[in-house]
């Protein structure tokens, strides 16, 4: 899937307004891009079950109807309730004219279509539907056929990606001129399937300024010349792996040599560690309690961290230093403690990259915990950007990466085949390798993101499913991932 832009709910509503003062007919170029879509995924004549609800969402399903029985397509056609907009009213007259019949209840025994195509609801619903209309969604939901939702699955906030008491769960769902986010995060993932964006062929001078985009970061500043060596890659310095955590260190340090540092230092709070025999590059230098950290490009903080006395001096040391930082695990669970802590990092001028799960979003925010960050995960990544004067990785589905101006990307890659202990030190290490390579770090975020969810992507498709991949076998596979995207594979 290629990239696009994401815009607020307001500023698609102005979009949609310019478009119709420039004689632009959206509802007709989504319902043909419908149609086309149906021809490109369907078998011919294949009969379809087109649903249509009362708004303008209903209209360009409708519209979308007549365009595929000119193609072929034996059609039932649902329409619950009465159109309410003049769209839906002007769309539902012509379906009449052209002799299509319209059904105001589901037909029962028959037998199921090949496709389901959803408009009963749009982007716009907000509120919890009726019974009756959880009804009829639970009821096509029991359809054993594949379903393909017009630019949101019914009863999804598009932007939330919360059920509003039901939702069509669809295999597909073809969006209409920009992403919405809630259709690749929290359990708007589960339902709106895979997910396609039809711009319309709508002129880009109509289109305000986007709030934020789908995550697809640049990769050719990381080409390398033959002339180079590890000097010209940067190095990485973790720190973290207290006892009985040195695994999550290791992990990162690793991850840090996959993700092409040229140097990797451990420096780990269990000092019983004199070298790491899977990764003997790793260059292991104890934390003690009179330690300096190791000269270094780019610091890493937190994994394995532990939160005792001399973890919180190492964060503080780290902190103080006027390189790129990556802070993940401990580190931010000291921050939701230690607010002066919290307030050195919102002053820092180097970058600093957070990572939090939503548990730790939600405790540095001073909120009541993971599912308040769930129920709306934009605002919440927004403002702990904002906060802290940092880019925010907020991990799950649909990670958001959010810069300190609002700006955000919405990443679409990887699955429940990452839902395994150690995978967020990967990305960690990951994160700060691009960093050491020169990138930015609402770049290096993103792309540390997109390359962690595509390594996920190929151990699905190799074992068939998303059950068993290790956080230590991630590795090679964030390198092969790495190189097919700069040889444009």
């Amino acid at each position: 899937m290629d990239g696009g832009p994401i815009l607020s709910l307001e500023a698609l509503r102005r979009l949609e307004q310019a478009a119709a003062g420039h004689g632009l007919n959206l509802m007709r170029r989504a319902a043909l891009a419908a149609a086309d879509w149906v021809t490109r995924h369907s078998p011919p004549a294949s009969p379809l079950l087109v649903c249509a609800g009362p708004g303008n969402n209903g209209g360009d399903a409708l519209h979308a109807a007549l365009a595929l029985r000119k193609r072929g397509h034996p059609l039932t056609i649902l329409q619950p309730i009465a159109p309410a907009s003049d769209e839906c009213r002007a769309a539902r007259r012509q379906a009449e004219k052209a002799g299509l019949s319209i059904l105001a209840e589901l037909p029962g025994g028959a037998p199921p279509p090949a496709l389901l195509i959803d408009g009963l609801f749009g982007i716009g619903l907000s509120r919890p539907l009726g019974p009756a209309w959880q009804d009829l969604i639970n009821r096509l939901n029991r359809l054993d056929c594949a379903k393909l939702a017009l630019d949101c699955p019914s009863g999804l906030d598009a932007y939330t990606g919360q059920p509003q008491g039901a939702a069509i769960r669809a295999d597909h769902t073809l969006t209409f001129l920009c992403h919405k986010p809630g259709l690749f995060g929290g359990p708007g993932a589960d339902f709106a399937g895979q997910v396609e964006l039809a711009m319309l062929d709508c002129p880009a001078g109509l289109y305000p300024e986007a709030e934020g985009e789908l995550n697809r970061p640049p990769v050719a500043a990381l080409a390398r010349n033959r002339d180079s060596h590890k000097g010209s890659y940067g190095s990485v310095s973790v720190i973290g792996g207290a006892p009985g955590m040195l695994g999550a260190a290791l992990l990162a340090g690793r991850s840090a040599l996959a993700g092409g540092a040229g140097k990797v230092y451990l420096c780990p709070l269990d000092d019983r560690l004199p070298v790491d025999p899977a990764a003997p590059e790793l260059m292991v230098r104890p934390a003690d309690e009179a330690a300096d950290l190791p000269v270094a490009d780019v610091l890493a903080v937190g994994p394995g961290l532990g939160r005792q006395e001399l973890a919180e001096r190492l964060l503080e040391q780290a902190i103080a230093r006027a390189v790129p930082l990556v802070l993940d695990a401990d580190a931010l669970n000291l921050l939701a403690v230690r607010r002066d802590l919290a307030a050195l990092v919102a002053e820092r001028r180097a970058p600093t990259v957070l990572t939090p799960h939503p548990a730790e979003a939600a405790r540095l925010l001073r909120l009541g915990g993971a599912q308040e960050i769930q129920a709306d995960r934009v605002p919440h990544a927004r403002r702990l950007a904002a906060g802290l004067n940092s880019v925010v990785v907020l991990k799950g589905a649909g990670s958001l990466i959010a810069r300190p101006d609002g700006y955000y990307r919405v990443n679409d890659s990887g699955g429940p085949e990452l839902a395994v202990a150690g995978q967020g030190d990967v990305l960690t290490g990951l994160i700060a390798a691009l960093l050491a390579q020169g990138l930015d770090a609402f770049d290096a975020a993103s792309l540390a993101v997109r390359l962690h969810g595509l390594a996920g992507d190929d151990y699905r498709a190799e074992n068939g499913g998303p059950i068993g991949l290790a956080a230590s076998a991630t590795m090679p596979r964030l390198s092969r991932a790495l190189n097919r995207l700069l040889a444009g594979i």
